[in-house]
């Protein structure tokens, strides 16, 4: 059965905040040896971003969160928990333009991009330490528990390191808690973005999920089976890499004639290999 907003998958509000901080911190240490040349390098976001402007975007990451803290607290969530939360990856970017002119604002305007990261590590401690994870605050896609919040967040961070790794040839680590949460919600926007049953996709470790309509798969081997690792499976999903290539790089394995997900990525459809800004506030 695939997602849907009665039973979407719920996340430990300890965990899911610790492995924001543990991902914006390894990000912190590693922006804080770079050079001023490697800062002044480009993105694979093209000219969306250098490497101190996207540094400067994972700041607004971690400050998003302290700002929407700081908001008067909306009604909980009309819908089922969990709905809104499935349904930002599929959304629509309409706030990105905005995003990556305020982070190109913030790096032109400062230059001690260490402290930047410092200053938005303690608002988001103090301020998030206080919140129940139940606590409703304001999205793009509707009002979300602060615990889902924060799987964005993680996604978010997820996935810029990855961008910064390959722009300025950096070996940040990802932590496993952050990984695993950006990788279980992708996959779960999949099968809310293309129900059924008839295809399995498998990003061990961390998630299995059905999807496609079509004959279901009930015991056995499935018929259609993808599978691919983590990172593989966050580059497709958010435009990074294309199906084709990861085919013949052999990073994804796919069996069955229903196994072909390149119609489905990335996930908001809109996005082209390579300079998607993933995703919005």
């Amino acid at each position: 059965m695939p997602p849907s907003q009665k039973r979407a998958r719920r996340y430990d509000p300890v965990r899911t905040r610790n492995a924001v901080l543990a991902q914006f911190t390894h990000v912190r240490e590693a922006v804080r040896t770079l050079t001023p040349e490697q800062l002044s390098l480009p993105t694979r976001l093209g000219e969306r971003a250098s490497v101190r402007e996207l540094a400067a975007h994972v700041v607004l990451t971690l400050s998003q969160v302290a700002r929407k803290l700081e908001q008067p607290e909306p009604a909980p969530p009309k819908s089922g928990a969990g709905a809104a939360l499935l349904a930002w990856p599929l959304s629509p970017a309409d706030r990105a333009g905005h995003l990556v002119a305020e982070a190109r604002a913030l790096a032109a305007q400062h230059s001690d991009l260490d402290g930047l990261f410092g200053e938005a590590a303690a608002r988001f401690e103090a301020l998030v330490s206080r919140a129940g994870g139940e606590r409703p605050v304001p999205t793009g896609v509707g009002t979300m528990r602060l615990t889902d919040y924060l799987v964005t967040r993680a996604v978010e961070l997820v996935v810029h390191t990855d961008d910064l790794n390959e722009a300025a040839g950096l070996d940040i680590p990802y932590d496993r808690q952050a990984l695993a949460a950006c990788t279980r919600l992708l996959a779960d926007a999949l099968a809310e973005k293309a129900p059924g049953g008839s295809v399995e996709v498998r990003v061990p470790p961390f998630a299995v999920v059905q999807c496609v309509q079509g004959p279901k798969h009930t015991r056995g081997t499935p018929p259609n089976v993808v599978e691919t690792d983590p990172l593989t499976w966050i580059r497709l999903a958010t435009g990074r890499t294309e199906w084709a290539r990861a085919l013949d790089a052999a990073r994804v394995a796919a069996s069955g004639e229903r196994a072909d997900l390149s119609p489905l990525l990335p996930l908001r459809g809109t996005e082209r290999p390579g300079t998607s800004v993933f995703p919005r506030g």
